[in-house]
């Protein structure tokens, strides 16, 4: 921590003359043409100038700020940071796969193509739907191309009527997003006091709007880690007014051979592989959001499609002619490594022991929420399922608030659980294990989480104004948003 490097720009690295590389004469350069000079620079490019160990030393300290599953405890509710298998990786960066290009003929890539369509099945299987596209590359893109293949379905049968999506409060951030994106108009139903959608409220809603409620999307189990039991009553209320039911997979992870959304009465839904299927999440990407509908739906997916021939036992890629289809909703067929890796984990589980996720992911979080309920505020007792929302400190009269407890787990080592999400309650502590943790691993989080709660009644101060031990303190986040210092130049004349 304290080597002179560690919290420096590498701007400041800088020497005149320091050169971490040698290049060898260029003997071709008589063949090359000059370049106009108007492409060509007045002065030279303002790079530090730092030597090869400089440069290899300085890369490696901030790589030690970055925090994985692969470094520790990575508890973030709702986003299922789950390790993933490292021979996952390694598959899909095979150069038989890597090295392929989108546009090669396709009787020079049967290999590839048959893993597209076997993971489309395979996802049909564990979700109970009749077909699948796996051209979203994002579960957001897949939440919208869901909600435009509901659009289709209403317009091919003449019902333009239909623009009203019904979103749960506590539903993730992207649904009324990507709503809105289609062209579609939100309508929000509350959740009970039990955590669950409100049935009554439900009612009144499909009273009020029915012939103009296009789908409603749902969550399950929802944010609160609750499944929502209700779903079937909620489907035929939907369906008989006339709309679509879209099943939001963020939380399938649970759900994983137990249960089926297709069996539930959900018509259309995406997967964020990038969750529950062997992908490292966040930091942007990659993702993918395949998405699935129900028999009679096929024909309003996207195009191109991956076709089977049984009969010469090849696969080909058509892009139609598809009448009712959306069309392209990307280039090619999505980012093709994850469902590599996907590919590679559903098979190595099986469909016996993929049984497994979901009670593991159930009691580790099961068992972190029972040894913490006496010191953090359990807004809704009773079952949960992968993840569950606590309301904050227990004891309110410390003055400690959720985003004091985040930042003074960094002190410990762990990456904080999600914060202030879902919004149904002020100071919520949203917390995933998934299946993978071991219980020393839950037991050392429980301790902290203990030790942070006991900090918080006796020595109040120290968890508010925490982090302690990280290279930089706590941060203001409204001015870092509002006037963000993104070059070394500018930073230079702020100080």
């Amino acid at each position: 921590m304290n080597n002179r490097l560690y919290g420096n720009l590498i701007f400041e690295l800088s020497k005149p003359g320091r050169r971490g590389y040698s290049l060898p004469k260029n003997e071709y350069k008589h063949r090359l043409s000059e370049l106009p000079a108007h492409l060509l620079r007045s002065q030279d490019a303002n790079l530090p100038e730092c030597d090869e160990m400089t440069v290899v030393r300085h890369y490696t300290n901030l790589s030690h700020n970055n925090f994985g599953v692969n470094d520790g405890f990575y508890p973030l509710g709702s986003c299922t940071m789950k390790y993933n298998p490292v021979i996952n990786e390694e598959l899909a960066a095979l150069g038989a796969f890597a090295g392929k290009h989108p546009l090669q003929p396709a009787d020079t890539c049967q290999t590839m193509l048959h893993l597209y369509y076997d993971l489309q099945k395979m996802l049909c299987a564990l979700t109970g739907l009749s077909e699948f596209t796996l051209n979203p590359c994002a579960g957001a893109h897949g939440e919208l191309t869901g909600l435009m293949v509901i659009r289709a379905y209403h317009q091919s049968r003449g019902d333009d009527k239909r623009t009203k999506v019904i979103i749960p409060d506590s539903a993730h951030g992207t649904n009324p997003a990507s709503a809105a994106v289609c062209g579609l108009e939100i309508v929000e139903v509350k959740s009970g006091p039990d955590g669950l959608v409100s049935l009554d409220i439900l009612e009144n809603l499909v009273k009020e709007q029915g012939d103009s409620i296009a789908a409603m999307m749902m969550t399950n189990p929802n944010t609160l880690g609750i499944f929502e039991k209700n779903i079937p009553e909620i489907a035929k209320l939907i369906h008989d007014c006339g709309g679509l039911m879209y099943y939001d997979g963020a939380n399938l992870n649970p759900m994983l051979g137990y249960c089926r959304p297709g069996d539930m009465g959900f018509d259309v839904m995406h997967i964020n592989l990038h969750k529950t299927f062997s992908t490292p999440h966040g930091g942007g990407g990659p993702g993918s959001g395949p998405v699935g509908v129900r028999e009679g739906m096929e024909c309003f997916l996207p195009t191109p499609r991956v076709v089977y021939h049984e009969e010469e036992n090849e696969y080909s890629v058509e892009t139609g002619p598809y009448e009712k289809s959306l069309g392209s909703i990307g280039n090619f067929f999505g980012n093709f490594a994850v469902m590599i890796k996907a590919y590679c984990y559903i098979l190595s589980l099986g469909k016996e022991n993929i049984k497994m996720v979901g009670p593991l992911a159930t009691l580790n979080a099961t068992y972190i929420k029972e040894s913490l309920k006496d010191d953090y505020l359990l807004p809704i007792s009773g079952l949960t399922k992968h993840e569950f929302v606590f309301d904050g400190l227990k004891d309110k009269s410390t003055g400690v608030t959720t985003m004091d407890v985040a930042k003074r787990l960094l002190d410990y080592g762990y990456h904080a659980p999600t914060i202030y999400f879902p919004l149904l309650f002020h100071e919520s502590l949203m917390i995933e294990p998934t299946e993978n943790e071991s219980k020393e691993t839950l037991d050392g989080f429980i301790d902290v989480m203990r030790q942070i709660a006991r900090e918080a009644r006796e020595n109040p101060e120290q968890v508010k104004t925490a982090p302690h031990q990280t290279p930089i303190g706590r941060v203001d986040d409204v001015l870092a948003a509002k006037h963000p210092v993104v070059t070394f130049r500018q930073m230079q004349q702020e100080l």
